[in-house]
């Protein structure tokens, strides 16, 4: 009897097991026509911020000896992330109601103005405020992102683009701090900032169209247009003016610091519970672990670098441009780390990817002080910077990649923003800590005798950047043990869409 014929005479009923249809991996790529243009025009956003990252990173130490504000050297940083948290707020709810094309738009335009008002600074305070303009726009532009990825690429897509988007760091990470260090030291710090909204330009004019096409309007077109949800809006001014009332407090070191920071812990707060899934600050398994490990990752990690530049000049006399240089080999090793990420054969192994990647970024921020210790060579610090972003490409694009995962379309925008808030709010608040302990170790005194040429013996201050490193080491140890519990909860108490508070 052939295999293809029934074989139950009693009942005559048909047995036959049908031929198996081979399964079809998924088609399609980030660069097939459906996507090409929309991919670039993205990343090419990406890699306009990735260029600002690393040369305004170059060009901060001595942008804030000009104007006199190594005090405020802290606040610099920390001030983009403050306003970025209220823009991820609204690019959240803009881009769930009407689609992610104006708040991109209006994003990479207030990010441009930022730029141009830092850069034409006369006193510190001026160029604090242009780098809070270009954080609006940064935290418009950073949800707008999600959105778009979520919405215009399948899921087997997902980890593809974001590991293009890590990769448009390595050019930037390398070219970066050699431009902006030459352009400084030649023409001045002003052009790094002026020169750089040039690259506005082009993908304005390449994504917009793309996006206009693929995935503009609400995620549902039928659906009624949700009303805007005053609510998380005044949420969203409540955590800026709190992270804002903080870094202030930290920065100011005197008994009457007390008030604003208790204020801004009063505003801080509850705007922290309505805007962060339920769960985030007890590290709940599934989304609010994500959500708050890209907050530990993210806050511990910036805080350090944006320390490092400035130890290697004040601590070790080394030029701008050698000092942006020992970060360049980051950009290889966080595109390496995205890229392995994104292997298909990786997904099983998630968790433990990124718990790894925890450990390697708590190893690289607790062996970069090591070069206050003269008799270490500099190279350290690259090597160490190397290694931890190796492990912070794994875990923010894991993170990502996890978050889209775990959303239903109609919340993408608000998960997303979630994501972005743990990860700016994180880095205020672990800035302002840095900060305030730099500050009160002598900081300040370091900018101040770098300036005036004092001698290595007056400007060493080694316990003010020690008192930075080595606290934000430990926060990304805390983060390897967050990183175990990225897997919803089987009972099913923990798993996304329960709603957000009670913390």
């Amino acid at each position: 009897m052939s295999a293809l014929e029934p074989h139950d005479a009693a009942t005559g009923a048909d047995d036959t097991v049908p031929p198996k249809t081979p399964v079809e991996p998924p088609r399609g790529s980030v660069l097939d026509s459906a996507h090409r243009a929309l991919s670039i025009g993205i990343v090419s956003v990406v890699l306009l911020i990735a260029f600002e990252a690393t040369a305004v990173g170059t060009a901060m130490p001595v942008a804030a000896r000009e104007l006199h504000g190594i005090p405020l050297y802290a606040f610099a940083f920390s001030a983009y992330f403050t306003t970025s948290l209220f823009g991820m707020v609204l690019a959240g709810q803009w881009s769930d109601r009407n689609g992610p094309l104006a708040p991109l738009a209006t994003g990479i335009s207030a990010f441009a103005a930022g730029l141009l008002l830092s850069g034409t600074a006369g006193a510190m305070w001026v160029f604090v405020l242009g780098r809070a303009v270009q954080g609006l726009g940064g935290g418009l532009v950073i949800v707008a992102l999600y959105v778009i990825v979520s919405r215009a690429y399948a899921e087997h897509l997902r980890p593809a683009i974001m590991a293009a988007f890590a990769a448009s760091w390595v050019v930037p990470s390398v070219v970066g701090p050699l431009a902006s260090g030459t352009i400084t030291e030649h023409l001045g710090w002003r052009w790094v900032f002026v020169g750089i909204p040039v690259l506005v330009v082009f993908p304005l004019a390449l994504a917009l169209p793309a996006i206009r096409r693929t995935a503009s309007g609400p995620a549902d077109p039928s659906a009624p247009v949700a009303p805007w949800d005053r609510r998380r809006i005044r949420l969203a001014l409540g955590i800026s003016a709190g992270a804002g009332l903080l870094q202030y407090a930290g920065q100011e070191l005197r008994w009457l610091s007390l008030l604003p920071a208790v204020v801004g812990a009063a505003f801080l707060v509850p705007a922290v519970r309505g805007l962060l899934p339920r769960g985030t600050v007890r590290a709940a398994r599934g989304l609010p672990s994500v959500v708050l490990l890209r907050g530990v990752a993210a806050g511990s990690f910036i805080a350090a670098e944006s320390f490092v530049p400035l130890m290697l000049v004040t601590q070790r006399g080394l030029s701008p441009t050698l000092a942006g240089l020992s970060l360049a080999a980051g950009g290889l090793t966080w595109a390496l780390g995205s890229w392995i990420q994104s292997r298909p054969w990786t997904e099983p192994y998630t968790e433990r990817l990124v718990v790894v990647g925890m450990i390697l970024v708590a190893v690289a921020i607790g062996t970069a002080p090591a070069v206050l210790i003269h008799a270490v060579p500099v190279w350290v610090v690259a090597v160490a910077w190397g290694l931890g972003c190796l492990g912070m490409g794994a875990v923010i694009s894991s993170t990502s990649v996890l978050l889209m995962k775990l959303s239903a379309p109609h919340e993408a925008g608000a998960n997303s923003a979630a994501l972005q808030i743990s990860d700016g709010l994180s880095n205020v608040l672990l800035l302002s800590a840095g900060g305030a302990a730099f500050a009160a170790l002598g900081g300040g005194a370091v900018g101040h005798a770098a300036a005036t040429h004092a001698s290595a013996a007056t400007s060493s201050h080694p316990a003010a950047f020690a008192a930075v490193f080595l606290p934000m080491a430990g926060v990304a140890a805390v983060g390897a043990w967050v990183a175990t519990r990225l897997q919803p909860s089987r009972k099913g108490a923990e798993i996304p869409g329960q709603g957000r508070g009670g913390q």
